[in-house]
């Protein structure tokens, strides 16, 4: 991202960049700053944007073979095309060779890093992953935005905020928003503020529901379970969820066992650093053949639904039950 801003600073910009990753929000913010820099938003001669997985290849290489029209350069902007995933062989080709006075600007989610299109473009331009952000950089990122906003919060309330918001900076910034219109006229943004205005994420009320199935509590997981129910959440993907979790709990605890530090099980259970303790909490409650059984559990009960021999709200329903016993 550094290199991006000093390209833009100095005005030096390669012919051609790949952005990708699964942090939307900083994707696309450089994404903009780039098509600002490279190019007038009103000269739509010199500009052009395709998008989606049935682009014409040999169009846009006629397109990239066209001079620019009174301008220094031609922009071409080309998102979630695939071409980093499937064969794109004209293309990878092309990158190459690009006319001297074409940039190319590359916008994807994912990518393949064998593929003919990653290799191209690596050694004729710049790529840069937007990866999920860490808790550092996650709390430094709000405290600016507090900063510009006058507004003050403490640790605790900071990790209250970011449990709920989870890590995708869209969602941080969209609940930022909230949080600041709801204490206008005050600087300190306080715990009773998080939660009135906070939007819980759906893993939030996952968690619980497993809580709930570590403390025996039967009709509170199944209560929970009813709430994701009207919220119009597939019965599948709350197996998915609640599977996912004790694949968390798995990870977490079997390294916690091997003395592994925190940030170092955050990355190999998939979560912040900051929700490590509340899911080596969680984790006490089990023992490791119980979360592997589960895992085993979750796998057989969806097999069942897609074979036909048990409906998918009952699964999960029998899921809870067998775990959530006495």
């Amino acid at each position: 991202m550094r290199t991006i801003d000093e390209d833009i600073k100095t005005g030096q910009f390669k012919q051609i960049y790949l952005l990708y990753g699964n942090e939307a929000y900083l994707k696309k913010q450089y994404k903009d700053k780039l098509k600002k820099a490279m190019a007038d938003a009103e000269d739509t001669m010199n500009f052009s944007a395709f998008e989606g997985k049935d682009i014409n290849v040999k169009e846009v290489i006629d397109l990239a073979e066209t001079l620019p029209f009174f301008a220094e350069r031609r922009v071409i902007l080309i998102e979630n095309s695939g071409f980093f995933k499937n064969a794109a062989d004209e293309m990878a080709e092309y990158i190459k060779q690009v006319a001297p006075t074409t940039y190319f600007l590359f916008v994807e989610e994912e990518v393949d890093k064998r593929s003919k299109m990653y290799k191209a473009v690596k050694n004729a331009g710049k790529i840069v992953e937007f990866a999920e952000q860490n808790e550092d950089v996650l709390t430094r990122w709000v405290l600016g935005r507090l900063k510009r906003e006058d507004k003050k919060i403490t640790g605790s309330v900071m990790q209250l905020f970011l449990s709920k918001t989870g890590t995708d900076m869209g969602n941080i910034d969209r609940e930022l928003e909230k949080l600041f219109c709801y204490t206008m006229g005050r600087d300190v943004i306080t715990a009773e503020d998080v939660e009135a205005v906070t939007t819980e994420q759906i893993s939030n009320k996952i968690f619980d529901m497993v809580n709930a199935v570590a403390e025996h509590n039967q009709k509170k997981a199944l209560d929970l379970y009813y709430d994701l129910l009207a919220l119009k959440e597939p019965p599948m993907r709350i197996l998915f969820l609640i599977s996912r979790q004790f694949q968390i709990l798995f990870n977490v605890k079997s390294a916690t066992a091997k003395r592994v530090d925190n940030r170092t099980i955050a990355q190999k259970a998939g979560i912040p650093e900051f929700a490590v303790r509340r899911n080596q909490a969680q984790a006490r409650n089990f023992t490791l053949e119980q979360l592997r059984q589960a895992l085993e559990d979750g796998v057989s009960y969806e097999e069942a639904v897609k074979t036909g021999r048990m409906n998918d709200q009952m699964a999960v329903e029998l899921f809870l039950l067998t775990y959530s016993k006495s």
